[in-house]
């Protein structure tokens, strides 16, 4: 699955870290070893208050750049912050609790992301036990949570992926204008993918893999539920999600094709 690959593009990537000091310094531990030669700058955005991450005897071998945030802010707000002047090829938006397996996967990303019509790239993820998460998803309808969530049917279309790892091109990111940042937590992936997939723009899937230990808190904590459920309703109200059924209902992706729009 791992396929080598050569980058000879610049990428930056964003990290916001919500107290998660322990997996940033992993990650950045990480990117340092194996994606030295693809990763010229990191924006890590600290949302509470924490110590930096420490570097290497040796120093970083790209930029680091730690933004303290005095007031804590959304997830699209502080990726939008973190790459609004990014001048670089490719931008990535990266969770704080990714591990890259002991390999470079942005080789292959920002490759892939290179295709002509791509929107975005994004890998395989897997558990800390080597298990394929459902990162493709079906767009969040209320008929399509019926069936996932009472009747245990899974999803067979790719309509949007989980920004826990998305690559794309510095001028798509900056065409489709980031993130939307009313949505606090939550929906604001499935809100960029259809915003991507309305301008003709597809989902590819790299042949690449990352781990991605992640745990939904919307369903442990009851202000993560809130902000879920918040953010539905604004996407079921939205004319993105209007406008993105007759996308969906036309030319629907299937679960397991590379690159189907």
């Amino acid at each position: 699955m791992n396929v080598p690959f050569s980058s000879p593009s610049s990428l930056v990537v964003s990290v916001i870290s919500h107290g998660h000091g322990p997996c940033v310094q992993a990650l950045l531990e990480d990117l340092a070893r194996f994606s030295a030669a693809t990763v010229r700058r990191v924006v890590l955005t600290q949302n509470l208050h924490e110590a930096p991450p420490k570097a290497p005897a040796a120093g970083w071998p790209f930029i680091l750049q730690v933004v303290k945030n005095e007031r804590p802010a959304g997830f699209g707000a502080n990726h939008n912050r973190a790459l609004t002047s990014a001048t670089e090829d490719f931008v990535c938006v990266l969770n704080p609790d990714v591990g890259l397996g002991g390999h470079d996967p942005f080789a292959a990303l920002t490759q892939t992301a290179a295709l002509q019509g791509a929107g975005c790239s994004y890998p395989v993820q897997l558990d800390e036990h080597g298990r394929v998460q459902d990162s493709e998803r079906e767009v969040p309808s209320p008929l399509a949570l019926l069936r996932r969530r009472l009747l245990g049917r899974s999803e067979t279309r790719v309509d949007w992926v989980n920004a826990a790892c998305l690559v794309l091109p510095g001028a798509v990111w900056r065409d489709v204008g980031g993130f939307d940042e009313r949505y606090f937590m939550y929906c604001e992936d499935v809100d960029f993918c259809l915003r991507l997939r309305l301008r003709g723009l597809r989902l590819v899937k790299a042949p690449v893999q990352i781990i991605h230990a992640g745990q939904r808190a919307s369903g442990r904590r009851l202000n993560h539920l809130a902000w879920h459920v918040r953010s539905l309703w604004l996407l079921w109200r939205s004319p993105v999600y209007r406008q993105a059924q007759h996308l969906l209902t036309v030319t629907p992706a299937t679960k397991g094709t590379i690159g189907a729009p």
